[in-house]
């Protein structure tokens, strides 16, 4: 059975960074495409960034791309969000998302692409 587990979410003040990881289990994690989806209150979930297996291809969404590093660790079967120059925009819950090989339909941005999700780990950001 696959496991999924974000941890690392807090409160910061705007301006400062924060780094959440993902630890995953069950499953060959070099063979897994990850990324990172976020939904903030009243908000429909987005895309904020994704990494292939071999770690070799990152993506960002405009609203995080500069400010945001995705990355993984093959030999420790985790993921990480370096997050800085945060904004209280950024605050939302933060899901991390896993799928063997590529996306589900080459889906690399949206949801439907990941068989294997976290519970989510809460970011906040104040003013």
């Amino acid at each position: 059975q696959v496991q999924v587990a974000e941890s690392g979410g807090g409160l910061v003040q705007a301006g400062g960074s924060l780094r959440v990881a993902c630890a995953v289990s069950g499953r060959t994690f070099s063979n897994l495409s990850m990324a990172w989806f976020r939904q903030a209150p009243g908000k429909e979930r987005e895309f904020v960034a994704v990494i292939s297996w071999s770690g070799g291809s990152t993506l960002y969404a405009d609203s995080v791309k500069g400010r945001f590093t995705i990355s993984r660790d093959n030999t420790k079967n985790t993921m990480y969000l370096q997050m800085n120059s945060l904004n209280p925009e950024d605050t939302a819950v933060y899901y991390c998302a896993a799928n063997p090989g590529v996306p589900l339909g080459s889906r690399w941005y949206e949801g439907k692409g990941y068989a294997y999700w976290g519970q989510g780990t809460q970011v906040t950001v104040s003013s």
